[in-house]
């Protein structure tokens, strides 16, 4: 199993538009779908939450289409896809981190160092300057 199917059972959408001031006048087809806009501290994009009977399915980022290319998201799932033998360590730090018990809401934190070591090189390989990956205030 690859880091990208050791992943907590959440799927993450990242969708790109012109300007971000529209969407909230649009929120609502997406509500229809069950997503719900989220605050949660970040500032460069706007966060959608999917959670039927209280339970986290789906999150959707919406950003802008000039900031999508260099997403950090973007680059490490790439990547990932292209260097195995650093997918496979992400994997087995994600199964560790779930094995020991880590509460959902300190799971990100505890990837983070690897995750920025990661990010770090695929943004070198595009020629990026490297760039903090935790994005929470």
């Amino acid at each position: 199993m690859d880091a990208l199917r050791s992943a907590k059972p959440v799927i993450d959408l990242m969708a790109a538009v012109r300007d971000l001031s529209h969407i909230p006048a649009h929120e609502a087809p997406s509500a229809g779908l069950g997503f719900r806009p989220h605050v949660n501290g970040m500032t460069d994009r706007l966060l959608y939450v999917r959670a039927p009977d209280g339970v986290r399915t789906h999150i959707l980022h919406v950003v802008t289409r000039d900031s999508r290319p260099g997403r950090n998201q973007r680059l490490l799932r790439d990547y990932l896809r292209t260097h195995p033998q650093d997918a496979a360590r992400y994997g087995e730090l994600k199964r560790a981190i779930v094995a020991s018990g880590t509460a959902p809401e300190a799971y990100a934190r505890a990837t983070t160092a690897l995750v920025q070591e990661l990010t770090d090189r695929a943004r070198a390989e595009r020629g990026l300057p490297p760039e903090p990956v935790w994005e929470k205030e």
